[in-house]
């Protein structure tokens, strides 16, 4: 077998739960998502023809984000940033230590995660930019586009179509999770049209902003998980190491 090392410098990964809405006081996928807070992982190591697997450091840093969309329209971009911006006291609000200052040349994978029905874990490969007609945890509908009934992205997002797609291969993600013991997994193409699907188009539109803006090769990697209730199959504990093994998966397609 290769060599395997471990190199000092962590990939440095963000993580977002949502917060409470309807029935929920505390959101299941933050449920999920608070454990792996200031925590450390690492890739699988790399193929094995090469001469020297490379295990790395992950580094996780976990937000809660409202399940509003005007939060998601504000808080968002600054995810994307460089350096990137974190809610302010967003540690004092989820009852998390502070994170570590977030690396200046931003976060090298993007995750948010939130809940969906009983299922098991639900893999999004795109977002949509409207539709979004259902009202958020305050009662609040989304915005409409300027001048129009439609409602979704509006100024600033005219340049991006009408459905983005993540660029990690969401078949391989699956694939990977049945192989470590995470079963059951599919691959969907429907968010939903409603917060998660808005914060996953927002996010991918930022980031391909943030690739034009500041010049980067490729735009940071990006993905949604819809997960299901608390033991509705799977519990808490059973989707956190969920979580754990895409972050590993992606961390060693970096």
């Amino acid at each position: 077998m290769p060599a395997v090392t471990i190199k000092p410098e962590p990939i440095r990964v963000l993580v977002t739960g949502f917060g409470p809405f309807r029935e929920y006081k505390v959101n299941p996928s933050w449920l999920a998502v608070k454990p792996l807070h200031d925590t450390t992982l690492y890739t699988t190591p790399g193929a094995a023809d090469v001469q020297e697997a490379v295990s790395r450091p992950v580094h996780i840093t976990a937000v809660m984000v409202p399940t509003i969309y005007t939060s998601v329209l504000s808080t968002v971009p600054g995810f994307h940033a460089r350096p990137p911006v974190l809610p302010e006291a967003a540690h004092l609000e989820s009852a998390l230590p502070p994170p570590p200052p977030p690396p200046p040349e931003g976060y090298d994978f993007i995750m948010h995660c939130g809940v969906a029905g009983r299922q098991p874990l639900r893999l999004e490969t795109q977002a949509h930019k409207s539709g979004y007609n259902n009202p958020d945890a305050t009662g609040a509908l989304c915005p409409c586009v300027p001048g129009t009934q439609v409602r979704g992205f509006g100024t600033g997002y005219e340049p991006f179509p009408d459905i983005l797609k993540t660029g990690l291969d969401i078949q391989k993600m699956k694939v990977h999770l049945d192989s470590s013991g995470v079963k059951g997994s599919w691959v969907s193409d429907d968010p939903g049209h409603y917060l998660c699907d808005f914060i996953y188009y927002c996010s991918l539109a930022q980031s391909l902003a943030a690739q034009e803006k500041y010049s980067q090769s490729k735009p940071t990697p990006v993905f949604f998980l819809h997960l299901p209730p608390v033991d509705e199959p799977m519990n808490t504990e059973q989707v956190t190491e969920g979580i754990k093994r895409i972050v590993e998966w992606v961390g060693g397609q970096l």
